[in-house]
C-alpha cells in the first residue's frame, strides 16, 4: 500500500473480483476502431493503462443495435466478429492485473442518423438534443428487442473475456429516458408510475444476469446536471438507485456530470472546478448499502482521488483524462512519486476535441496516446548510440524534445534565450484559470533536472556559437513572433491594417508579458477563435479594463466549440462586462478609434477605443534556421518555428523527433 496515498491503494471487493486499488480508467469514446473492430491502436491504448496500474478499465461503449450507433469509430453491434479482437485486449490487460469491463450504450432520442442510418428510438418520441432530428416512439416489441440486444451484447462481452459490463444511463441516454417522467410519457407497462418507469432497466438487467451468470460484474453509469431542469435530480437518482439495490440488480454505480442538455460539463474543461462529481457520489454513497459508488468528472490527480476516498465520498474514482495524459499515474502514485505524474491540463483539445470531429482521440501533453502500438507506450527504449543533442528554445516543442532525448540516454543541452522556460505556452498559463499549464512547465523542469539536462537560460545562440558546441544533433524550437500587421482572414486580400503602426497597438504576448501600456478602453481583435483572444480579454477585464472582443466569426470562441469550453468562457466574459462584436472586421485603426465593418450588412461605423490588442496567427521565427542552412549546418526545426500552431503540434513534434534520434 502507498504511504503517500494509503486510502487510494486499499483493495476493494467487487462481486467476484478484487480491485488492486481504487483507480479506474473509466469509459470514454476513444473512437479507434477499424472497420468496427478493435485493432492494434485500441490494444496498445488500453494495455498501457493496465500496465500503468489502473485497477479497473472500462472499455469504450459498444452500441447495442443499429439505433444506438453514435460515432464513426463505434464497434460493430450484433456481430460476434468483435469477440476475438476484444479477447486480445482483455487478455493483455488481465496480464497486467486490471479488471476489465465493457460499457454498453444506447443514447435513445439523441442518436446520430448520419452515422447510424437508423431512426433514433426513444420511449416517447422526444426530439434529439444532439441535432434537429426527432425520434421514433418505440413499440413494446421494439423495447423487448432492445432489451435482448443489451443481453446479447453482454453475452459477447463475457465470451470476449470481460469481467463485467457497465450500462450507460448517463447524460440522458435511453435508460435514463425511461426513468425520467419528462422523457417517458408512456401509459403502458413501461411508463406512468415510478415502478413502471423502472421496468425497462429491471427487465434489461435481469436479462443480462440470466445471460452472463453470477460471476460477472454489472455497473450502472449515471450523471447529474443540476443546471438543467430537464435532467433528473440527485434525489431522484438516489431513489432510483435504492430501488435497484433492493432487488440486487447491479454491483456499482458511477456518477458523472453534465448531460445532453449541457454538453460542457460532460468532460469539464479547465473553466470548471476540480472534483465536480464527488459531491453527487457522496450523496449516493450515504444512501446505498451494498452497491459500490464511483466518483468521476474532473478528478485529475492522485491527491484529488485520495481525498475523495479518504473522506468517504466514494468507493472508487474514475480518472480518465488524467490517465490519458499519464497512463502510469497509478503506479507513480503507488510508488510515492506524485511529482512525476504528468498532470492533465483539462484543455480537451485532443481528447474531446478530436472525438468531436470524429477522429480517434489523443492528448495534447501526451501524443503517445493512441500511438502506443507505434511508439512503444509512455516509456522509451534507450538509444544504442548516445550522442550530444543541442535543443535551441525552451517552449513546449523544445522541452519535449529535450526530455525524450535525455530519457533515451542522450546528453542534452537546452538553450533558452529568456530567463524562464515555457515560451509562449507559459504566457498562456498566465491567463485566468489556466494555471495547469504552468504546473506542466514546472513538471518539465523537474523531469529535465532528474535527467541531468544542461539547461542554459538567458542564452541566445547564434550560428557560430552553435557550431562551437559541436552537437551531433541540433534541434531548433525557436518559436514564433506576432506578425503585427493586423491581417484578418475575412480581409485576406489586405496585407496590413491601416493605422497598424500607431503606438497603442499591442499583441496578446505584450499584454501577458505586462509590457503593454494600455488605456481604459481596449479593443481585442480576435482573428483565431481560440484561447488567445478570449483568454486575454478575460485577463484584461479582471484588471479593470473596459474590453470589446471583435471577431469575424458568428460567435466568440469558434475554435473552442470542439472542446466544450466556448459557452462557459463566453458566460464568464459577459459576467465581467466584456462586449462582443461578431461577424465584423476592423477596417482601420485611428489611434483613438477603430472603423468597424459589419460583414452581414457592409455598414461601417467608428467606435472609440484607447488601445488595440491583436490576437492573430503568429509568424515563424526562421532567422536561425536560415543562418544555419546558409552555413551548411545540419538541423531540424519543430514547433512554431516550423509553422505556428497549437501546443499539441509542438509537443507531438518534440516527442516524435526525440524518439527518432
Amino acid at each position: 500500500m502507498s504511504q503517500a496515498f494509503p486510502h487510494l491503494f486499499q483493495p476493494l471487493e467487487l462481486r467476484h473480483k478484487t480491485l488492486r486499488n481504487r483507480i479506474v480508467f473509466g469509459a470514454h469514446t476513444a473512437n479507434m476502431s477499424e472497420g468496427g473492430l478493435p485493432g492494434e491502436r485500441h490494444l496498445g491504448y488500453y494495455r498501457e493503462r493496465a500496465r500503468g496500474g489502473a485497477a479497473m478499465i472500462v472499455v469504450e461503449p459498444v452500441p447495442v443495435n443499429a439505433h444506438a450507433v453514435l460515432t464513426r469509430g463505434n464497434f460493430r453491434h450484433g456481430d460476434n466478429a468483435v469477440i476475438p479482437h476484444f479477447r486480445r485486449i482483455t487478455d493483455a490487460c488481465h496480464e497486467h492485473g486490471a479488471v476489465m469491463i465493457q460499457q454498453l450504450y444506447h443514447v435513445g432520442a439523441h442518436g446520430d442518423w448520419d452515422n447510424s442510418f437508423a431512426a433514433n428510438h426513444s420511449p416517447s418520441g422526444a426530439p434529439s438534443m444532439h441535432d434537429s432530428d426527432g425520434s421514433h416512439r418505440m413499440s413494446a416489441t421494439e423495447i423487448e428487442a432492445t432489451i435482448e440486444a443489451f443481453a446479447a451484447a453482454a453475452g459477447r462481452a463475457l465470451a470476449a473475456g470481460y469481467d463485467g459490463v457497465e450500462l450507460m444511463a448517463a447524460y440522458n441516454a435511453i435508460i435514463e429516458q425511461f426513468w425520467s417522467p419528462l422523457a417517458n410519457r408512456r401509459d403502458d407497462k413501461y411508463g406512468g408510475s415510478f415502478e413502471k418507469r423502472m421496468r425497462f432497466s429491471h427487465d434489461l438487467l435481469a436479462a443480462i444476469r440470466r445471460r452472463v451468470g453470477e460471476d460477472f460484474i454489472i455497473g450502472m453509469a449515471i450523471s447529474l446536471d443540476p443546471g438543467s431542469p430537464a435532467a433528473l435530480t440527485i434525489e431522484q437518482q438516489v431513489e432510483i438507485a435504492l430501488w435497484h439495490e433492493k432487488l440486487g440488480l447491479y454491483d456499482y454505480t458511477t456518477l458523472g456530470t453534465g448531460s445532453y442538455f449541457d454538453f460542457t460539463k460532460i468532460i469539464p474543461p479547465f473553466v470548471y472546478e476540480d472534483k465536480m462529481g464527488a459531491p453527487f457520489a457522496e450523496a449516493m454513497k450515504a444512501a446505498l448499502r451494498t452497491v459500490k459508488v464511483q466518483a468521476e468528472s474532473h478528478i485529475r490527480t492522485p491527491e484529488n482521488a485520495d481525498y475523495v476516498i479518504a473522506s468517504g465520498q466514494a468507493d472508487t474514482v474514475s480518472i480518465v483524462r488524467g490517465q490519458i495524459a499519464d497512463p502510469h499515474l497509478a503506479n507513480k502514485a503507488r510508488e510515492g512519486r506524485p511529482e512525476d505524474v504528468r498532470g492533465c491540463i483539462s484543455c480537451n483539445q485532443m481528447c474531446w476535441g478530436r472525438r468531436s470531429r470524429d477522429y480517434w482521440i489523443s492528448c495534447l501533453i501526451n501524443p503517445s496516446a493512441g500511438r502506443e502500438f507505434e511508439w512503444g507506450g509512455d516509456t522509451f527504449e534507450p538509444t544504442a548510440a548516445p550522442k550530444t543533442v543541442l535543443v535551441v528554445g525552451g517552449g513546449p516543442a523544445g522541452l519535449e524534445a529535450a526530455r525524450v532525448a535525455a530519457e533515451r540516454g542522450h546528453r542534452v543541452i537546452l538553450a533558452e534565450a529568456t530567463e524562464r522556460l515555457g515560451g509562449q505556452f507559459r504566457l498562456a498559463g498566465l491567463q485566468p484559470r489556466r494555471g495547469q499549464i504552468t504546473d506542466l512547465i514546472d513538471w518539465y523542469e523537474r523531469q529535465l533536472g532528474k535527467l541531468q539536462v544542461d539547461i542554459r537560460l538567458n542564452t541566445y545562440l547564434e550560428r557560430d556559437e552553435i557550431q562551437a558546441i559541436g552537437a551531433s544533433s541540433v534541434i531548433l524550437a525557436t518559436g514564433s513572433q506576432p506578425g503585427m500587421t493586423g491581417w484578418q482572414r475575412a480581409l485576406a486580400h489586405r496585407d496590413t491594417l491601416p493605422g497598424i503602426d500607431a503606438p497603442n497597438v499591442w499583441s496578446v504576448e505584450d499584454v501577458m508579458r505586462r509590457e503593454a501600456r494600455l488605456g481604459s478602453r481596449v479593443l481585442v481583435l480576435d482573428d483565431g477563435g481560440n484561447w488567445r483572444g478570449p483568454g486575454t480579454a478575460w485577463h484584461l477585464a479582471e484588471k479593470g479594463h473596459v474590453v470589446t472582443l471583435l471577431t469575424a466569426d458568428a460567435y466568440v470562441g469558434r475554435d473552442l466549440a470542439r472542446t466544450a469550453a466556448d459557452f462557459p468562457m463566453r458566460a464568464r466574459l459577459k459576467q465581467l462586462g466584456v462586449s462582443f462584436v461578431t461577424d465584423a472586421v476592423v477596417m482601420a485603426w485611428h489611434g483613438d478609434a477603430a472603423t468597424i465593418r459589419d460583414l452581414a450588412t457592409g455598414r461601417e461605423a467608428r467606435q472609440d477605443f484607447d488601445s488595440l490588442v491583436l490576437a492573430a496567427t503568429n509568424i515563424p521565427d526562421t532567422a536561425l534556421q536560415d543562418d544555419l542552412a546558409a552555413a551548411g549546418i545540419a538541423h531540424q526545426a519543430i514547433g512554431d518555428c516550423l509553422a505556428p500552431r497549437h501546443a499539441a503540434a509542438a509537443i507531438y513534434e518534440g516527442r516524435k523527433l526525440g524518439l527518432s534520434l
